[in-house]
């Protein structure tokens, strides 16, 4: 999906030309993929432009930098201000957000420590992720070959540049395939998540989700799906879940900021269900729409622009 050009972008504290928000060749992230981030939406709300979980997604970026020794230079207000203001300075009323804490010029090795931290947060148009119609019809998708990260390898809890390469791979092979996205199996073999989701599958009016430990991003949408549904009346089950579980399904669907709530209608060519988003995903995804863009917020998940 084409990013759509706006006016300004911010870098370590000041906004700058989108054309001119550049870095070195031999900035550290550049060779070793040192950089973490965060995917965010602002939604125009009822009530106005608001941020959907910002100081949860601020959280997760701050401690994935901290596993990996990279101390951000900011505080998490001042990211938040640079967040709005960058929002203000495009005239957006809706955009995705990307800020970014990166291993800047410095040395040149694997080791990063001496080089600096550096920031950017750019912000942009963009509509639904898997592609239109995904969100009313659902996808097809598969079971990709690549797995996830085994444990002890480096942390998938951390949003961090370098583990996308293996997202990469898993979303090339599906879309060379003719399916919109893969679902990735975890070390062991069991269901770990999408190239940049996380997965839920309904069997007898449960939901079941992997857990953490399956290599799963520990994502913000997924902890929020998991409050709405329980909220809902039904149990969430974080279990680790065989992959012919994917097949004898009733529902299937993906969640993340860029995804939303997004049903799957087949997997490696078996429909799901009865190959159409299911009843309990489609409550679910309207539990999640009316606060998104009705702004009716019992939990307090939005922060106003």
């Amino acid at each position: 999906m084409p990013i759509k050009k706006v006016d300004k972008i911010w870098m370590n504290g000041k906004l700058v030309d989108w054309d001119d928000a550049k870095i070195h060749v031999l900035s550290h992230v550049v060779h070793y993929g040192s950089s973490w981030f965060e995917g965010i939406r602002c939604y125009e709300t009822k009530r106005g432009a608001a941020i959907f979980r910002l100081d949860a997604h601020l959280r997760r970026l701050y401690d994935s930098t901290k596993m990996y020794r990279a101390p951000i230079p900011y505080t998490p207000a001042q990211l938040e201000e640079g967040i709005k203001e960058t929002i203000r300075a495009n005239n957006l009323k809706a955009c995705y957000i990307r800020p970014v804490a990166y291993r800047g010029y410095g040395d040149m090795g694997v080791n990063p420590l001496s080089c600096p931290v550096d920031v950017m947060i750019a912000v942009w148009e963009w509509g639904a992720y898997l592609g239109g119609g995904a969100l009313d019809s659902g996808i097809d998708v598969c079971v990709s070959s690549w797995s996830r990260s085994a444990p002890n390898t480096f942390p998938s809890m951390a949003k961090a540049g370098g583990n996308y390469l293996n997202s990469q791979l898993i979303k090339m092979e599906a879309i060379l395939a003719g399916y919109a996205e893969g679902i990735a199996l975890d070390a062991c073999g069991n269901v770990s998540e999408g190239s940049g989701e996380n997965i839920f599958l309904v069997r007898d009016e449960v939901l079941y989700t992997p857990p953490v430990s399956a290599a799963i991003l520990p994502g913000i949408t997924r902890l929020c799906v998991i409050h709405l549904a329980e909220d809902l009346g039904y149990k969430v089950v974080e279990a680790s879940i065989p992959r012919e579980m994917l097949f004898i399904a009733d529902e299937v669907f993906f969640t993340g900021t860029a995804a939303e709530v997004t049903p799957i209608r087949s997997v490696d060519r078996i429909p799901v269900g009865e190959a159409k988003p299911g009843p309990i995903t489609l409550q679910l995804q309207r539990s999640f729409f009316d606060i998104v863009q009705n702004a009716n917020d019992k939990y307090h998940w939005l922060k106003f622009i």
